[in-house]
């Protein structure tokens, strides 16, 4: 969409903004809004008659939207219910956390009644602009740009006061041309929001043809005409006749768990790659972002070390997610995950077997714990996987490289398609806000609603 310029512009009094419209004013967020801090949890209210209340969190508050199907309660004293009531109309914005999270928000409608909020998360109430203003405003890159400038930083995490919030330098159009502004965000974002979830949908059907593709051709071969045979095992039905279904130890000649005991006294600043669960994902292994170990101590532990064709697979937090391990990676060794020696076996063909729901089905069934599921070599020894002859193993693996590579490609493609639309809505919200675009003549204002009223 191409969009005009405002006839005249004005320097802003700010080196970061720039120029902005002539008839727009700007004035601290402190002139136009109040800041309503929360309650700190933990407080002591013993023998006060605390009543419980929902209570709203940062993980409630999302870019945009509310998540409330997890709103806690907390018992306060009935007087503080009125302090740190939520009023429909409050533009929500967090305190911090992850960078992301810094001034994320969203409009409150009333969604529940007799709700507070923690003092994580600000309640910036309007009285002399209209909260979808408000509230576009503080999402855009413009007032991103301020949060992270006035905010305390330490690793991966920022925060920022309610009184560098009161201090935000908001652009202030006349009240018609900021409805006209809400109705023109409102349209043009929901399009693109719409855009990007057909693309987000296509992710979601690309990664289920994966793996029926995967499963079907490790269960079932390529050959829709070949004649079947009953495996012997419910859960996984026919395979074709010339098959046998094996345990895994009958088809690798090695099965272990890498270096268990302090894998972090081997991490070294340089050498070869250490490869932990994290580095592996369905096929590949982040050999670049990996951690290293020297060469000599590698050596130390050959029962690990890794070889071409050698297969790893995820013990703990993503169990059963398999990749075969590159010839760059050959030297090197890996710390928890659990390494399969392929032996007489097709090592591409494998890994597909190992990814595939006939054998995730057989890792769902014996893995346990609950912060982090997992299982053990003792259990994968046993799984059974459809075999066929090597040969016909090499040409399952060759389709199914082939075959995945293109639906990979298609997903990086519908990827990049959802982060350049996402560049684009923030990039038009910014310029909407900052009145680097003018859309009078392009849309109709919308009916006010309450929360869009000074209050």
């Amino acid at each position: 969409m191409s969009l005009p310029k405002y006839p005249e512009y004005k320097a802003s009094g700010l080196a970061w903004l720039g120029e902005v419209p002539t008839h727009w004013t700007a004035t601290p967020l402190k002139r136009v809004a109040n800041v309503q801090t929360g309650i700190a949890k933990g407080k002591d209210n013993e023998g006060k008659g605390t009543i419980a209340v929902p209570y709203l969190r940062v993980a409630n508050v999302q870019d945009g939207h509310l998540a409330l199907d997890d709103v806690a309660t907390i018992e306060v004293p009935p007087e503080a219910i009125a302090r740190y009531r939520l009023q429909p109309g409050d533009v929500l914005m967090n305190e911090g956390g992850d960078f992301d999270k810094l001034g994320r928000g969203c409009i409150w409608r009333g969604e529940i009644a007799q709700c507070i909020h923690q003092n994580h998360v600000f309640a910036v109430r309007p009285h002399s602009v209209s909260s979808q203003w408000l509230n576009w405003l503080t999402s855009s890159g413009y007032a991103q740009f301020y949060f992270m400038s006035r905010s305390k930083q330490s690793t991966n995490l920022a925060s920022i006061s309610s009184s560098n919030i009161m201090e935000l330098p908001l652009l202030i159009p006349p009240g018609p041309e900021q409805a006209l502004l809400v109705a023109f965000l409102d349209r043009e974002t929901a399009k693109i929001d719409a855009l990007i979830a057909e693309q987000e949908k296509l992710i979601a059907l690309l990664a289920e043809k994966r793996q029926a593709t995967i499963s079907h051709a490790v269960s079932r071969g390529l050959d829709s005409d070949v004649p079947m045979k009953d495996s012997g095992l419910a859960w996984l039905g026919e395979v074709p006749r010339h098959w046998t279904v094996k345990r895994l130890k009958h088809i690798s000649p090695s099965m272990t768990v890498g270096i268990v005991v302090n894998p972090s006294d081997y991490v070294s600043e340089f050498g070869l790659p250490f490869i932990y669960g994290g580095d592996i994902r369905e096929g590949e292994i982040d050999i670049e972002g990996c951690r290293r170990i020297a060469p000599d101590d590698s050596a130390r532990q050959p029962k690990t070390q890794l070889r071409s064709g050698d297969l790893l697979t995820v013990r703990v937090g993503a169990p059963g997610v398999t990749a075969v391990v590159p010839e760059s990676c050959s030297g090197g060794n890996c710390a928890s995950v659990m390494l399969i020696r392929a032996g007489d076996f097709d090592s591409e063909w494998l890994c597909f077997a190992m990814n595939s729901r006939v054998l995730r089905y057989q890792v769902e069934v014996v893995q346990y714990g609950a912060a982090q599921e997992q299982f053990n070599i003792s259990h994968a020894v046993n799984f059974w996987v459809p075999t066929p002859p090597r040969e016909e193993q090499q040409t399952i693996g060759a389709y199914l490289k082939a075959e995945i590579g293109r639906l990979a490609a298609l997903e990086k493609e519908a990827a990049l398609a959802i982060e350049l639309l996402r560049e684009r809505r923030s990039a038009l919200i910014t310029a909407a806000v900052t009145g680097q675009i003018d859309v009078r003549g392009t849309v109709q204002a919308a009916p006010a609603s309450p929360e869009s009223l000074p209050a």
